[in-house]
């Protein structure tokens, strides 16, 4: 029988999709102008962007990144992977327990760009940003799989959406708050809130919604 730890879950993918296009900010250095932004030499690079479609932008296995979905079930031109769950970690050892599972992720420009601004030949993290806080970034997970239980076979679906606080959100204890108090949701990996969680399983009873953040109370889920 499979069960569903739901924090797991976004802290496993998290760690995996942050570092299966890892992209260097050592050159990142200068702090903005109290806004967490770079200073206006380093954003100005945005004119001379590099393009996937140029083939010199290289992943973090040193392979070279083209357009459409890789043999992984990447597509970084398009911000989505489409595959099983251990294939986002390029079939880590770590995660052959969730091998046979699916998993769809999407994200936006800030969270991994599709081209290359501050020319260090990766794809672009929060270009513009020192890090993620304040840049807008997000990205979205819906996972599924089955089970077998009393030899009955269980469908079980679950989604997550992460986003990069704005930059005036305060983290108390494990949870992040906006200027106003309003709770954003729970914190993960240090850098990032949970703001919806969803987990459909009928043989366990789960159905429906585990969190949504007050602080975006009109989420529809995927």
């Amino acid at each position: 029988m499979k069960r569903i730890s739901f924090f797991l879950f976004p802290l496993l993918l998290l760690s995996l999709f942050v570092f299966s296009c890892d992209n260097s900010q050592s050159e990142l250095t200068q702090p903005g102008e109290k806004n967490n932004t770079l200073s206006k030499s380093v954003a100005g690079a945005n004119d001379g962007c590099v393009t996937i479609q140029s083939g010199t932008l290289l992943a973090s296995d040193g392979s070279v990144i083209k357009t459409g979905y890789d043999k992984w079930g990447y597509n970084y031109q398009a911000h989505l992977f489409n595959g099983k769950y251990c294939d986002a970690d390029r079939n880590a050892d770590g995660c052959q327990g969730y091998k046979d599972d699916n998993l769809q992720m999407k994200w936006n420009e800030a969270w991994l760009s599709n081209k290359d601004c501050n020319g260090d030949g990766k794809l672009d993290r929060h270009f513009g940003f020192l890090n993620y806080k304040g840049s807008g970034a997000w990205i979205t997970n819906h996972m599924s799989g089955t089970y077998t239980q009393n030899g009955k076979i269980c469908k079980w679906t679950y989604f997550v959406k992460i986003i990069a606080p704005p930059l005036d959100a305060n983290k108390v204890g494990s949870v992040w708050y906006n200027s106003n108090g309003t709770e954003i949701g729970p914190d993960i990996w240090g850098e990032f809130a949970i703001i919806q969680e969803i987990y459909n399983d009928p043989c366990a009873g789960a159905h429906g919604k585990l969190y949504v953040s007050p602080d975006h109370p009109g989420l529809g889920g995927w």
